[in-house]
């Protein structure tokens, strides 16, 4: 096995000298700004990369990634992300995206066991087991598909009784809950119209998104 990463610095180096000749001065700006106005919580898949997906520089989009983009109210982790992109940066929106073929999803939906993952992924599981009725009127091969749309409004609900976020609403501050999901067959980001910009919305608009989701494989 190779222990050489020269590629990966070499294409570093002409990735700052394009965005530089590109955008002069780029870097010093960004060295002394942060103000992102997103906050987003995706899968740690390499195959979804967030700022590319979405055309955002450096700076511009605020990322916290998890295996099955799981939001959780005992992860400090995903929690910290979140105070300091609510309190400090004040971003305005907070983007909870999952996407088709996640391997942690199908893990959950199949009881596979990958390692010590299999802790984190109960949490997956747990969304399976609240819809597991519903998961079973589908066809087998709409399943995973499924699971991962039900999995991200699931979270994004638990981002909405976050205390940031409670705190965020209470004092008045701009805060939007969003729930989408990338296709990775199409490159396409689809929102699940799970959007929440208040406390008393939560529960209205996450029956909104689960019904939509559910006529859409009706």
């Amino acid at each position: 096995m190779s222990t050489d990463l020269s590629e990966l610095l070499d294409s570093n180096k002409q990735w700052a000298a394009a965005t530089e000749a590109r955008e002069p001065g780029f870097f010093s700006k960004l060295l002394n700004q942060q103000t992102p106005q997103y906050l987003w919580i995706g899968c740690a898949d390499s195959r979804v990369p967030a700022n590319d997906l979405v055309n955002l520089l450096p700076g511009e989009l605020f990322v916290h990634r998890n295996v099955a983009n799981v939001v959780v109210h005992s992860d400090l982790n995903c929690l910290s992300v979140m105070q300091f992109a609510v309190d400090a940066l004040k971003v305005q929106h907070i983007i909870i995206v999952g996407h088709s073929g996640c391997g942690g999803v199908k893990a959950a939906l199949l009881d596979q066991r990958v390692g010590v993952a299999d802790n984190w992924i109960r949490h997956v599981q747990d969304v399976r087991n609240h819809h597991q009725e519903w998961l079973d009127s589908l066809r087998e091969d709409q399943r995973w598909g499924a699971l991962c749309e039900l999995n991200v409004l699931e979270q994004a609900r638990n981002a909405c009784q976050t205390t940031v976020v409670q705190d965020a609403w209470a004092r008045g501050q701009s805060v939007v809950v969003h729930g989408w999901v990338y296709g990775l067959h199409n490159g396409l980001l689809e929102d699940l119209q799970m959007t929440v910009g208040n406390h008393d919305d939560v529960i209205p608009a996450f029956k909104r998104a689960l019904a939509a989701v559910k006529s859409r494989y009706a």
